[in-house]
């Protein structure tokens, strides 16, 4: 669906299609355990986040240069602006790379040389968001913000991501401080697997703006009751829920009566590659399994530039709203 949209859950590494996979191996000389890409493809049936996370990990070794994430990002534009993405706030995980020898600079500056210009080149302007791995020490997303600071001109804000159960947000409470005094924007995820009382300490403890998921809300009706009095955005992926098994099939999901209850959702892709489809893909998917009428798929649009990181160039978030507002279905 072409509708006007911004994606603003959307981890850069888990667009990494398995023929560019193949690829960077070829190039940098690796070799990946699979004989080829329908095989690679048949590994992508996950039991739940850990098993996605195990595969997602193994797979990113093959991103070695600043070349490697030049191209994965262009390739991410390239299909996002097919479907309609004119806006992207993009989550990239540091601690992933550095783990394995890379310089965080060969990251950023890799990502940058197609975000830099993305709005002329590809017709999407772009945020960068760094996220911290939860099931990493509090102390290593402490050194990670550190690292970044000479690349902070490039880092709208900051998130938190990876495996959530037993990883409550209370335990970035200090680099979630030090992010805001850099004046840092900041989300995290939570209540994906992790209970509604993750959401809560997002919002509580480390301040954040925007609450990745969020799905688990629906268990707390004081906590929708808040969500909703504070117009607290969250960045639902529908189609990532089902490959996880958060939700059985798309027709359990509660987007509607999320929609219903006054939520202030948006819908995204999150790791497309992994999850069968990209922001437009989703927004076909609720559509047609949901019966989203077109005004609730307008209103997911509208939502999402609304909840953009977009301060610094309202005039920019008032022409994709108009975008939207004038956009025809078919």
């Amino acid at each position: 669906m072409s509708l006007p949209k911004a994606e603003l859950h959307l981890h850069i590494e888990g667009t990494l299609e398995p023929e560019l996979a193949f690829e960077l191996a070829t190039r940098n000389g690796l070799t990946l355990p699979y004989a080829d890409t329908d095989e690679l493809r048949e590994a992508y049936r996950f039991e739940d986040l850990q098993s996605f996370l195990n595969l997602y990990y193994e797979l990113m070794a093959v991103l070695r240069t600043e070349r490697d994430f030049e191209d994965l990002a262009n390739e991410y534009l390239e299909r996002a602006a097919a479907q309609g993405v004119r806006h992207a706030e993009i989550f990239f995980d540091p601690q992933a790379h550095t783990s394995r020898g890379l310089e965080l600079g060969t990251v950023v500056e890799g990502l940058w040389r197609v975000l830099g210009d993305s709005e002329s080149k590809h017709g999407v302007s772009t945020r960068l968001i760094l996220c911290f791995l939860r099931d990493e020490s509090a102390e290593s997303a402490l050194a990670t913000l550190e690292a970044a600071k000479p690349y902070l001109d490039r880092i709208t804000g900051v998130g938190l991501d990876s495996a959530e159960v037993g990883h409550p947000p209370a335990k970035f409470r200090e680099v979630y401080e030090a992010a805001a005094t850099l004046g840092l924007r900041r989300v995290a995820h939570a209540g994906e697997e992790g209970p509604p009382e993750y959401i809560t300490e997002a919002l509580d403890v480390l301040g954040v703006e925007r609450v990745d998921h969020g799905l688990r809300c629906v268990e707390d009706p004081v906590l929708v009751e808040r969500l909703v009095r504070e117009r607290v955005p969250l960045t639902l992926c529908p189609l990532s829920n089902v490959r996880l098994r958060t939700v059985e099939t798309l027709a359990d999901h509660p987007l509607p009566a999320m929609l219903d209850a006054g939520l202030m959702c948006t819908v995204n892709s999150d790791d497309p590659a992994y999850f069968g489809g990209y922001a437009g893909d989703n927004f076909d998917a609720v559509r047609g399994t949901l019966g989203l009428s077109e005004e609730r798929l307008r209103e997911l649009a509208r939502n999402s530039f609304l909840a953009s990181f977009l301060e610094d160039d309202e005039e920019l978030r008032a022409r994709y709203l108009a975008e939207v507002e004038a956009y025809e279905f078919r």
